[in-house]
C-alpha cells in the first residue's frame, strides 16, 4: 500500500479532501496528492480528517495531473459516467487487484475528479486505465470521499484479504453437560405441570434438537441449570407454603 497514491483533482470543498483522507487512512494508504484544490490547507479539510491528520501533513499539492502522475507505473482514472474512448474499464475489486499487482514494478495512482463533474475526457484518457464503482445506473454518483473510500477498501482487500477481528473462544459443553442440562429440564418441567410423562409429545426431542443446535458452551450450561435450579427452589417454597 506504501506504493499508491492517491489523487484528488480539482477538489472543490475542503471537507471532501478530510473526509478522503480519513477514508484513506482507514485502508492503510498513506499518500495523497492533490492536484489545484480550490482550498487547501483549510480548518475544514483538517475537521473532517479526524484522526488523519498526518495524511493531510504529508500532502502534495501539484499544479497539473501530468505532475501528479509522475513516476507513475500504473494510472487508473475512476469515472461513473460512461466514456467513449476511455479505453479498458475494470470495476473497483478487478481494478484494485491489478494495482496491487502492478505494486511490484512500480508506483500506483488511483485519480479521483472534481465533486460536480469528475475528471475530464482528457484527464481520463491521461490513466491507462478507467475504473468504475458499481452501482445503481440510475444513480451512480458517489460522493468524492465515498468513492475513495470504496476503492481504498477494495484496495485493503487486494491487498491484504478478509481477516478481521475475532470474538473469544470459551470452553464447550460436553455430551456428559447436555445430557445433565437435558434431564434436568425434563424434571424442572414436570415438577412445574408443563411436562406430562404420561403424555410428553415431542417436547424433550425437540429441547434435545434445539439444545445441540445452539452449541452451547460450558458457562451457558451453568447459567441455564442455574435457572433450573432457582425455579426448583421456588416450586419447593410453594409446596411447603401449601402444607404439602
Amino acid at each position: 500500500m506504501r506504493h499508491v497514491r492517491v489523487v484528488l483533482v480539482r477538489t472543490s470543498h475542503p471537507g471532501n479532501i478530510g473526509a478522503a483522507a480519513r477514508a484513506m487512512w482507514t485502508m492503510g494508504l498513506t499518500r495523497l496528492t492533490l492536484v489545484a484544490p480550490k482550498m487547501f490547507p483549510h480548518e475544514e479539510a483538517t475537521a473532517m480528517a479526524a484522526g488523519a491528520t498526518r495524511i493531510l501533513a504529508t500532502a502534495q499539492c501539484v499544479a497539473s495531473l501530468d505532475d501528479a502522475l509522475t513516476g507513475a507505473a500504473l494510472t487508473i482514472g475512476w469515472s461513473a459516467r460512461p466514456r467513449e474512448f476511455a479505453g479498458r474499464v475494470l470495476a473497483a475489486r478487478a481494478a484494485a487487484q491489478e494495482a496491487v499487482a502492478q505494486t511490484v514494478n512500480g508506483e500506483v495512482a488511483l485519480v479521483f475528479g472534481t465533486e460536480m463533474s469528475g475528471l475530464t475526457n482528457d484527464e481520463l484518457a491521461r490513466c491507462a486505465l478507467a475504473g468504475a464503482i458499481p452501482a445503481n445506473p440510475e444513480y451512480a454518483s458517489l460522493n468524492l470521499a465515498a468513492a475513495v473510500q470504496v476503492v481504498a477498501y477494495e484496495m485493503w482487500i487486494a491487498a491484504r484479504g478478509e481477516a478481521v477481528w475475532t470474538s473469544p473462544r470459551f470452553e464447550r459443553a460436553t455430551h456428559d453437560e447436555i445430557e445433565g442440562l437435558h434431564e434436568h429440564a425434563r424434571a424442572t418441567l414436570t415438577a412445574m405441570a408443563f411436562l406430562n410423562p404420561a403424555m410428553p409429545k415431542r417436547l424433550m426431542p425437540r429441547l434435545r434438537r434445539l439444545f445441540g443446535r445452539a452449541g452451547l458452551e460450558h458457562e451457558e450450561v451453568n447459567i441455564l441449570r442455574g435457572i433450573l435450579a432457582r425455579v426448583d427452589e421456588l416450586l419447593r417454597e410453594r409446596r411447603r407454603a401449601a402444607g404439602k
